[in-house]
Parts: C-alpha cells; structure tokens; sequence
C-alpha cells in the first residue's frame, strides 16, 4: 500500500489565510498539489498572498469578504468555485477573539465572535459539502484551539466557539463520512502570530507558555501545516470527527 499526502487535483479553499497559520496550510497544501483559494477580509490582501505563492510555481487564486457578515460568507464557496471549478478541501480557519472581563465584555462583542468563528464555519461548511458530495470526496478542517477542551479568563466568546467548533466537527463527521466528506479539527497550542501579539509580548505570560509547554516553546505556523496537509490527504481517509491538537504536549502537562 502506497501512502499518499499529495493533494495533486485538489482545490483547498482556506479562509484567513493572508497571514499566519492559514497561510501557512495554504502554502503546504499548494506544494502537495492543490490550488489554493486563498481568502482574506480584504480581496486585494488575499491576491497579494496568492501572487507571492504563484510566484513560487504553485497555483494559487483569491476570494475576499468579511465573515463577520453572513451575505459575504455564503457568497464565498460559489466565489471560489468561480475562481477554481470546485472545492476538495475546506479550512476554516479565520477566527475572532475579544480579551475583555465579564462585566465589560458587551453584548456586540459576544456576537462578533459567534458570528465569525461559529456561524461563519457552520456556512461553510453547509457549501462546501454541497459541492463535495456529488463527488463523492471532501476534506473539511475546522481550526479549533486548545480552548476547544480547555479555558483561560476573558476570552468567554472565545472559549464558547471553540468549544461549540469541536461538537460541529463530530456532528457533521457522523453525517457526511458516509458521502466520502470527512470532517476533522486541529486544534493549536499557542502559536508566535499576529494573532497572539499581545500575549508574546506579556513577559510573564511568555514564560508561562514556555514552560508549561514540554517542548519548551512557542508554536510557528508552520508546525500547524503538517497537520493540514495530513487531514487533507487520502492518508486521513479513515480519520473523521477528531481533533488533533498541535500543542507541544500543553494540555497533557500537568505542571
């Protein structure tokens, strides 16, 4: 038996994915094959990415809206097959985050969250299946985080999606693995992005992510592409409704 991470004739649709970890799944998955849609808030964002990518002889296009507003998350599945005739693999990846108490987390802010890294996923992932099942084959990720099995004070919305993205993974996993759609989550530790900047940048918080970490350090974007390309291969066939966390070993420390 030959064992097979090529996503050659694939097209991976990978929301948030101008920067950081997205970027990073998008590239490994466009060097395994695939055409990355690249996907961005902003369009232009999104094709500067793409450019760079194209220009390292992979293939690459881009779709942009925010998906804080629902008009622009249903238009993005048609907008990338648009772009690139269908869609194999879906990342969900962009995410929102808002670090405030209770008592001055506002209602607004709760639903911002929902909205881009719950409902938005829930969109999606209703398209892409769409388009996947009269194939007959599909990839779903879904970036969950390790707050999908753990928690940390004033990132309530945070925690409540990321949650909530762990049991949409094994629903729809029981639903579609039948189509040949597998669903799947990654689940990152703390990882060095612009995402993280204000907690890199917090000595105290820094040391604890260091050594509450067995492997002693930070995550990079490209320790999440691995666990991408791997999910998003027939290598995963038999692997649906899991999430695999990349944490460095975080949440099994007990120290």
């Amino acid at each position: 038996m030959t064992i097979s991470f090529s996503a050659a004739g694939r097209v991976a649709l990978v929301t948030g994915s101008t920067r950081g970890i997205g970027l990073a799944m998008a590239r490994a998955l466009a060097e395994q094959g695939a055409i990355a849609v690249l996907h961005g808030r902003n369009e232009a964002d999104a094709e500067a990415r793409a450019a760079e990518l194209r220009a390292d002889g992979l293939q690459a296009v881009a779709v942009g809206g925010d998906l804080a507003e629902p008009e622009n998350t249903r238009a993005l599945v048609p907008a990338a097959i648009a772009k690139a005739g269908k869609v194999d693999i879906l990342i969900n990846n962009a995410g929102a985050i808002h670090r405030a108490e209770l008592a001055e987390h506002t209602e607004a802010d709760w639903r911002h969250v929902v909205e881009v890294n719950l409902n938005a996923t829930f969109l999606l992932c209703q398209a892409a299946a769409g388009d996947m099942r009269p194939r007959g084959w599909g990839r779903i990720i879904n970036t969950a985080s390790i707050h999908s099995v753990s928690s940390r004070p004033t990132i309530p919305a945070y925690v409540s999606t990321k949650h909530a993205i762990n049991g949409l993974t094994k629903a729809l996993a029981t639903e579609l693995g039948s189509t040949g759609i597998t669903v799947n989550a990654i689940g990152p530790g703390y990882i060095d992005t612009e995402f993280n900047a204000a907690l890199i940048n917090n000595e105290s918080f820094d040391a604890m992510v260091k050594s509450r970490t067995p492997v002693g350090r930070w995550g990079h974007s490209d320790d999440m592409a691995g666990a991408a390309v791997f999910l998003a291969s027939d290598a995963a066939a038999y692997v649906n409704g899991h999430l695999l966390v990349v944490d460095g070993g975080m949440t099994t420390a007990l120290y």
